[in-house]
């Protein structure tokens, strides 16, 4: 009896340990907000398309689909539904106009992109270089077949993402084959790097590689593998080059246990060897979750997740100011609003006036008498509160 007293009261003091963290984070400027949500719809994945901005305007890519509450596993969406969207905000994500990506010229057919047979173009080789990498209008993003081997397609803008061209074409380059989402760095006019995630031998999920183009995207060249097999995964990375030569990637890990992680790893030649760093986010719930990396302004480094969790999952950050060698404590951006796991997938970006803007999906439906749909959700918070 001795020890389930003194239990209850280990979990008092634990729960109100995180009620007070809560209570802390919120003194801070946080801010959420709806980028997407219909009655009926699913909105998910932002992680799996791209982000970019100039200034106070935002683009971000997401699924939307039929909401079916009886579809078996985590996603209750219908997939031959499924269709990418892009959210296009000018005021620093306070509001959006949303587009379907096939009328902007996404025209071929992918994973959660399910166009019918007699609109969707097959990809074809791409013929001329890409335009200049350099200037601030263009845009690259790459889709997928499947999640395990692939092959993968890209598109590109010539006008921040007005219009799309391609489906082209991306080499396997060797590999058992690439799953790949959008994880690119602009080098020079012709040169462009790029973070992939291929396949096993096995042809499941995943090695991350890290490939580059010195000619406009007719040719690539796998540079480096970063992460070996294991029983598990290693998925959907997320990078910055820190200075000339020097690369961060963080990658979302599943370990043949199935523990869920972020781990890290670092280039200083760039990008031909890679070490391993300190795991940036060493527990990520049921599922686990992409990573979001952002360079700040000031020099500091931004991690933005989800710890996913069936009781409530959590929107988290975590800052380093010495290049991810080392990170600061899991700070609590959201919780306790009725969110099951099927949440997540985040991309993050800096707006014109410092505040970071995260993306993901999002639902309230743990709690009682609240619509079960999956929306798109954007978290506004200052870095300046955690310095």
């Amino acid at each position: 009896m001795r020890f389930l007293k003194e239990g209850i009261v280990l979990a008092c003091l634990v729960y109100a340990g995180i009620s007070t963290a809560i209570a802390q984070q919120k003194e801070k400027f946080i801010e959420h907000k709806v980028v997407f949500q219909e009655d009926g719809q699913y909105g998910g994945w932002p992680a799996n398309h791209g982000i970019w901005g100039w200034g106070d305007e935002i683009l971000v890519g997401f699924v939307k689909a039929s909401f079916n509450q009886s579809e078996p596993g985590l996603h209750t969406y219908d997939p031959k539904s499924a269709e990418n969207q892009y959210a296009r905000s000018l005021d620093g994500g306070e509001t959006w106009e949303i587009q379907d990506a096939y009328s902007l010229g996404q025209t071929g057919w992918g994973h959660d992109n399910n166009i019918n047979p007699d609109r969707a173009e097959k990809p074809v080789v791409l013929k001329e270089a890409m335009p200049d990498f350099t200037s601030e209008d263009f845009l690259l993003t790459f889709l997928r077949h499947n999640n395990h081997d692939g092959p993968s397609h890209f598109y590109y803008s010539r006008d921040k993402g007005a219009h799309w061209e391609g489906p082209y074409v991306f080499p396997s380059m060797g590999t058992s084959g690439i799953a790949n989402r959008t994880d690119y760095h602009v080098e020079g006019k012709q040169v462009l790097s790029a973070f992939v995630t291929t396949a096993k031998s096995n042809s499941k999920e995943g090695r991350v590689a890290f490939v580059r183009t010195q000619d406009g995207g007719l040719n690539w060249d796998l540079v480096s593998w970063i992460t070996s097999e294991h029983g598990g995964f290693d998925i959907m990375p997320s990078s910055v080059l820190l200075s000339e030569n020097v690369w961060l990637t963080t990658i979302r890990t599943r370990l043949e246990n199935g523990q869920n992680l972020i781990s890290s790893y670092i280039s200083k030649d760039n990008g031909n060897t890679w070490n391993r760093l300190v795991d940036p986010a060493p527990d990520t719930g049921r599922g686990g979750s992409p990573p979001a990396l952002v360079q700040l302004k000031d020099g500091r480094l931004a991690l933005g997740y989800i710890h996913r969790s069936e009781y409530g999952s959590r929107v988290h950050v975590r800052f380093s100011e010495n290049n991810g060698t080392s990170w600061g404590d899991e700070i609590i951006l959201r919780s306790g609003d009725g969110a099951n796991r099927d949440v997540g997938y985040p991309k993050m970006i800096q707006r014109a006036d410092g505040k970071l803007v995260m993306i993901y999906y999002w639902n309230n439906s743990n709690q009682p008498d609240t619509k079960p749909y999956r929306y798109i959700a954007a978290t506004v918070f200052d870095p300046e509160e955690w310095k």
